[in-house]
């Protein structure tokens, strides 16, 4: 899911690039922009997602911070042989929304709210007793701690979550809720 359209502006500014500049790297016209952020006008989903890219790969370039900051160092992991009822538990005892499955330090995928209501809509087993390896999501992308934040909100737009990792060792994961805390 994208942003709202508001903070278009508010990046752009934040950036200090004119609305011709950041059309011009989007592809759009500069009315177009202008249009948007002034509430006249509705994008297509691709025409924003462009220009968000844009204006994440901006901040990204110019942002001091890394995805090591903004990581959470302190990540709840399960096994792909623990139970989709355990994790689900755990989910709504901790308040989040997706947990990374780990096969001792390597990750193998992730299960998640979103990826439990697909499966309660299509055919297969009870999820009572499923296990985790027959539920779970693919693994999310995987950065190094010193990946500048900015090219973050790209890649947390297209997956639930990031992990981190540095040396090779997977030592945090960053949320859609943790990508606020750059702004």
């Amino acid at each position: 899911m994208l942003p709202g359209l508001g903070s278009i502006k508010q990046g752009r500014t934040r950036l200090g690039i004119t609305q011709r500049k950041l059309a011009s790297l989007a592809g759009v016209s500069p009315s177009m922009i202008n249009q948007i952020e002034s509430g006249r006008c509705s994008p297509s989903y691709q025409t924003a997602r462009r220009i968000f890219e844009e204006l994440a790969r901006l901040e990204g370039g110019s942002s001091p911070h890394t995805a090591g900051e903004f990581c959470s160092r302190g990540m709840v992991k399960m096994g792909p042989s623990d139970t989709l009822e355990s994790a689900l538990k755990r989910m709504r005892d901790l308040s989040i929304s997706q947990i990374p499955v780990f096969d001792g330090d390597d990750p193998v995928g992730l299960v998640s709210e979103d990826g439990v209501i697909r499966h309660l809509s299509g055919p297969g087993p009870g999820l009572k007793g499923a296990r985790l390896a027959q539920m779970m999501d693919p693994v999310p992308p995987i950065v190094d701690g010193s990946t500048p934040a900015g090219v973050l909100v790209p890649l947390i737009l297209h997956s639930k979550c990031i992990l981190v990792s540095e040396k090779s060792r997977v030592v945090g994961i960053i949320t859609a809720s943790d990508t606020l805390r750059m702004v």
